[in-house]
C-alpha cells in the first residue's frame, strides 16, 4: 500500500478488448453463467477517481463484465427518476449490486485494478497516521483508490455521500474530533453493517467516550428518506459517486438542503470535454466505465448556480487515458478527466468587495501553506487579493478563523510578501489544469492493485 502520491492520469488497458457484448449493443447487464466476470463487477464499488489520484480497472474482455468493470459506488447505480436512459432495468441491477457487495465481494485483494499513475500531491502525514488506526476488515472491504477529504475539520460535521465499510468515515472521524460528528450513506446494507459493526472498536482506538460517526442504508439523491434534517452539515463529500446517478440535479440539491450556510460541496468525479452524444450515454460498459455517466464540464456550473451553490472552485484535474482502440473509437472526440471541485453555500447576503487577505496558518496538516484550489495558494502571513466571491467563501465559511479579511483600501497588518489573482489568471477548465499538471509532473506507473491507491 502506498500513502505517498497519487497520480493524474488513468487508463483503460490495451488488453481490455471486446467493447460491446454479443447481441447487444450495450454489453452485459447480468454476469455470465458460473460467475465469471464477476471479480470485474467489484470496480462499480469505489474504485474511486479523485482529485489526487484515478484509476480504471484492469479487465479481460469487457464482454465478461455486469455493466464494465467501474468505479465509483454501488450507490450511483441506483436511479429511480423518470426518462431514465443510462441505468435500465433499475430494481435488477439493485439487487444484483447489492448481492455482490453483500455475498460474493470479501476482501479489497479480490480487486484487479489498472495501473494508477502518480502526480506531485501527497497525503498529508496527519492523514497517513489516521489510516493506521482503520480495523484491518473496514479497510480491506473498502474497494476503492484515493481520498477526497478537505481542510480545516475539526469539530465539523460530515456527510459522505457513498461510504462504502466506512474507511473514509472513520478516518474522518478521527479529524473532525470527538466534538464533530461524521455520517455516511450507502445503498450497500451489508457494508453498512460491517461499518457499524466497528464503531466501539474505533471510538475506543481513538479514545472518544461518545461516539462521533454514524452509517445509514439509503439513497445519495434521497436524504430525507434516511431522516437527514436541512442545513444539518458543514461539508458534504463525494469520491467518485455522483458522476454514475444519470439525473445529477437531485444529488446535488439534497447536497445543498443538508448543508449550513456557509458549507462546503468537496467532491471528485468524471467530466467530459463535449455534451455526451445518446450512444454513449446509453452504453452500459461506458457507463460502467465512468464514462457514458460523466457530465459536461461546463454544466456543472449550470447546475450549481441553478441549485444556489456560489460558482465551482477547481482544485485538481487529472487526464483519463484511453489505451483500447474499440473504446477510443466509441467515444471519438470527447476526452475525459478526474477532477475534484469544492463548490459552497453562502447566505444571501449583500454585495460582496474585493479583499486582500492573510492567512493566519493553523490548519492542521497545512500550517505553512493552503492550497485552497487551482488558483489560489494562500501562504502564511503573506497578503493575497481575492475576487469578490472567494472573499466571502473565506468569510462566512469554516476558514474565516483562519484569515484576516480586509477590502482592498483598508490596510492590513505588515506581512511578508504580496501576491495577486490578477497575475496568473483565473483556471475554470479542468482539462486546461490537467494538460499542465501532466507536463509538469509526468509520474509513473503500478500494475500492482493497490500499488498507487490508499
Amino acid at each position: 500500500m502506498t500513502l505517498g502520491p497519487v497520480g493524474p492520469e488513468r487508463h483503460v488497458r490495451p488488453d481490455q478488448t471486446a467493447l460491446e457484448a454479443p447481441g447487444s449493443s450495450g454489453g452485459f447487464l447480468h454476469p455470465p453463467a458460473g460467475g465469471v466476470g464477476w471479480h470485474h463487477l467489484v470496480q462499480a464499488r469505489e474504485a474511486r477517481p479523485s482529485g489526487d489520484q484515478a484509476c480504471l480497472p484492469r479487465g479481460g474482455a469487457l464482454g465478461e463484465l455486469a455493466w464494465g468493470a467501474g468505479c465509483g459506488s454501488a450507490q450511483v447505480l441506483e436511479s429511480r427518476g423518470p426518462g431514465d436512459m443510462a441505468a435500465p432495468r433499475d430494481a435488477e441491477i439493485r439487487k444484483d449490486v447489492q448481492t455482490y457487495y453483500g455475498q460474493v465481494l470479501k476482501k479489497s485483494a479480490d480487486l484487479q485494478t489498472s495501473a494508477c499513475v502518480t502526480a506531485a500531491r501527497l497525503v498529508p502525514k496527519h492523514i497517513r497516521e489516521a489510516l493506521t488506526n482503520i480495523h484491518e476488515e473496514v479497510a480491506l472491504r473498502y474497494y476503492g483508490c484515493g481520498l477526497v477529504i478537505p481542510e480545516c475539520l475539526e469539530n465539523c460535521w460530515i456527510l459522505d455521500l457513498g461510504s462504502g465499510s466506512g474507511r473514509d468515515c472513520y478516518v474522518l472521524s478521527q479529524l473532525v474530533g470527538e466534538t464533530g460528528h461524521v455520517t455516511g450513506i450507502d445503498m450497500t446494507e451489508s457494508q453498512v453493517e460491517v461499518a457499524k459493526k466497528y464503531i466501539e472498536y474505533h471510538m475506543e482506538k481513538y479514545g472518544f467516550q461518545t461516539p462521533n460517526v454514524t452509517f445509514l442504508h439509503g439513497y445519495i439523491e434521497n436524504l430525507e428518506e434516511t431522516g437527514i434534517k436541512n442545513e444539518s452539515y458543514d461539508i458534504v463529500i463525494s469520491n467518485g459517486v455522483i458522476n454514475l446517478v444519470p439525473d445529477k440535479e437531485p444529488v446535488l440539491q439534497e447536497a445543498y438542503r443538508v448543508l449550513k450556510h456557509g458549507g462546503e460541496l468537496y467532491f471528485s468525479d468524471v467530466y467530459a470535454s463535449l455534451e455526451l452524444p445518446e450512444e454513449i450515454r446509453t452504453h452500459r460498459i461506458l457507463w460502467g466505465e465512468c464514462l457514458g455517466g460523466a457530465l459536461y464540464w461546463k454544466n456543472l456550473a449550470i447546475l450549481a448556480q441553478k441549485i444556489g451553490f456560489c460558482t465551482p472552485r477547481l482544485v485538481t484535474a487529472n487526464l483519463i487515458t484511453v489505451q483500447n482502440k474499440e473504446l477510443e473509437r466509441m467515444i471519438g472526440d470527447c476526452r475525459f478527466v478526474s477532477a475534484t471541485f469544492r463548490l459552497f453555500k453562502l447566505p444571501k447576503t449583500g454585495p460582496a468587495k474585493r479583499c486582500q487577505v492573510i492567512y493566519n496558518g493553523g490548519i492542521t496538516g497545512h500550517e505553512k501553506e493552503l492550497i485552497f484550489d487551482a488558483n489560489f495558494t494562500f501562504k502564511e502571513g503573506e497578503i493575497v487579493e481575492v475576487d469578490e466571491e472567494m472573499a466571502a467563501i473565506l468569510k462566512n465559511s469554516r476558514f474565516t478563523q483562519n484569515f484576516l479579511i480586509r477590502p482592498i483600501g483598508e490596510k492590513l497588518p505588515a506581512s511578508s510578501g504580496c501576491s495577486a489573482l490578477g497575475s496568473k489568471g483565473v483556471i475554470t477548465d479542468p482539462f486546461k489544469l490537467a494538460g499542465e499538471s501532466n507536463n509538469a509532473n509526468p509520474g509513473c506507473s503500478s500494475d500492482v492493485a493497490g500499488g498507487c491507491c490508499l
